[in-house]
């Protein structure tokens, strides 16, 4: 049992991939919960999914409303801030508003109403870096910019020293380097985390910003083709498609299962070590997104090859693995490696229902908004 036994937390965002697992383990550990979740339909097709944990106080209801999170932070210690709208989505007002208005209203109605809260952990991301550590070969460790998009037009997908323009080998990312967001959702998770740990400052309550790899694991949507690529290609495999690789497909991302996940969120409530810090959370090693369609197409015994159709999406990132040292040196361990997690998530989708493609209409939705482009003057 948890020293923390009787606390109550809120985890907003509780019904989705992290918050439902984070809720589990509260549960599992002795807390008193309650969730608060929207239910977005882009995650949630097919309304509210059946694995809430039955021992929650369950409201749902939309961070964005005042009345709503007032009346869900009633009584509460500890707010585990899941809740926002991610991916690669067309939209930028509903971003801004979901992300960085839901989470300043939030600590808003937590000042007006003097509200006895102890500790808000945030969920930020590593989208919040513009591009991932590099070494360059005469100016040791550097931190590139991202790339640009005139650079991806010519089928350059390689990272440059800003110094000297040298191609770079990449290098696990520090809390240090610096953040930006080169995307919409990137730019809305910086804001998420700043007004979380400034706001923490400024009234003297602890506050962590967990800075969360790729994470994937059972329960992540097979609804919504503009987040998490690991549902993606098995939803794409399923229905024996071929999983979509963007650039050359040797881009490279830190992958973490989601229980290790929720881990790291039970850390940051218990330990003092990373109040006030954002903290990376990941297996601190990068793989190949070719690599991962191939050990997915390996495990579902679908032989089909990745497609690579010139495709790039500005903003994003060419490598990024994270530097857990802070995170470790707290006591964060990761249990669960790639190919024990991919089995596991596996075993969930095989017993899903209806696993449908959804990737090929918002491909072109993508395309015709501008977030996917395609490489110019370049023979295949």
């Amino acid at each position: 049992m948890s020293e923390c036994h009787g606390k109550r937390a809120l985890v907003t965002g509780g019904a989705g991939l992290i918050g439902s697992h984070v809720a589990d383990l509260l549960v599992r550990e002795g807390w008193r919960v309650r969730v608060l979740d929207n239910l977005e339909p882009q995650t949630h097709r097919r309304g509210r999914p059946t694995w809430i944990n039955e021992r929650v106080e369950f409201i749902e209801g939309d961070l964005r409303d005042r009345e709503t999170i007032a009346a869900a932070l009633d009584k509460i210690d500890v707010i585990f801030h899941q809740a926002a709208y991610g991916g690669y989505m067309p939209e930028i007002v509903k971003y801004v508003h979901v992300n960085s208005l839901g989470t300043a209203q939030m600590l808003e109605v937590i000042r007006e109403k003097k509200l006895s809260i102890q500790k808000i952990i945030v969920a930020s991301s590593q989208a919040v870096y513009s591009e991932g550590a590099g070494i360059c070969p005469k100016h040791n460790v550097v931190f590139p910019p991202v790339r640009p998009v005139e650079q991806l037009r010519r089928g350059d997908w390689q990272v440059h020293c800003p110094i000297c323009g040298a191609i770079t080998k990449s290098a696990p990312t520090p809390e240090n380097a610096p953040v930006g967001g080169e995307t919409v959702y990137g730019l809305t998770k910086v804001d998420q985390e700043k007004l979380v740990l400034l706001w923490g400052k400024q009234v003297g309550l602890p506050t962590v910003a967990l800075r969360y790899s790729c994470t994937y694991g059972p329960r992540q949507s097979i609804f919504n083709p503009y987040t998490g690529v690991i549902a993606i290609f098995c939803t794409r495999l399923l229905n024996n498609l071929p999983p979509v690789l963007y650039e050359d497909g040797e881009q490279t991302r830190d992958f973490s299962f989601v229980e290790d996940i929720a881990r790291a969120n039970l850390l940051a409530a218990e330990t003092d070590e990373l109040d006030g810090l954002p903290a990376n959370v990941g297996s601190g090693h990068g793989t190949p997104i070719r690599e991962v369609a191939e050990q997915l197409s390996t495990a579902l015994k679908i032989d089909i090859a990745p497609e690579i159709n010139g495709e790039f999406r500005p903003g994003e990132m060419r490598h990024l693995s994270s530097d857990t040292t802070r995170i470790r040196a707290a006591g964060y361990d990761p249990h669960v490696d790639l190919a024990e997690g991919i089995a596991r998530y596996l075993d969930w989708v095989r017993a899903q229902s209806d696993v449908r493609d959804y990737f090929s209409e918002a491909a072109e939705i993508l395309r015709s908004k501008g977030i996917v482009h395609k490489v110019q003057n370049v023979s295949p």
